[in-house]
């Protein structure tokens, strides 16, 4: 299934859409204004189905997913030079990247789960999302939020 994910550039509260191939709003990211990084997902019907918040004082980044407000796992960023990833606990997914292209693979265990690719010159960060038949998207799409809110951080401490 592909799915993409646009963030809106000019909004108070961090806002992204995720579409499918046809253009249809599946679902909404709307970030909440805390100290904590906070990002919330909703259907398209306005139901909240995911939220992903960022655990302060961490040496790495770290976030905690929930979905349908039952606590699913930590998402942790790996201390690497070159090649961004990322471990899941309790599940066993493993995110490995590319630093300078964004593109990254979710694994769990060597079965392929997910892909996302940022596409460049465009307004706002926009990702392409491959995900693998019988997959929870939910899930991918917090992890997809959790990793976008990491590299964030990262440019904004690099600026």
């Amino acid at each position: 299934m592909k799915l993409y994910f646009k963030q809106k550039m000019f909004s108070l509260r961090q806002r992204s859409e995720i579409y499918d191939e046809f253009g249809n709003v599946l679902f909404s990211a709307i970030g909440e204004i805390s100290l904590a990084r906070k990002m919330h997902i909703y259907d398209r019907t306005g139901n909240e189905v995911a939220y992903v918040e960022r655990k302060l004082f961490r040496l790495l980044p770290r976030f905690s997913i929930y979905i349908m407000g039952q606590y699913v796992t930590d998402i942790v960023k790996e201390f690497t030079f070159f090649k961004p990833s990322y471990t899941f606990e309790r599940i066993g997914w493993r995110v490995d990247g590319e630093i300078f292209s964004h593109d990254y693979r979710v694994l769990s265990g060597n079965m392929y789960v997910a892909s996302m690719h940022k596409h460049w010159m465009t307004w706002g960060d926009s990702y392409e999302l491959d995900i693998a038949d019988g997959q929870d998207v939910v899930m991918v799409l917090a992890a997809v939020i959790a990793i976008d809110c990491v590299m964030d951080a990262n440019s904004s401490n690099n600026s």
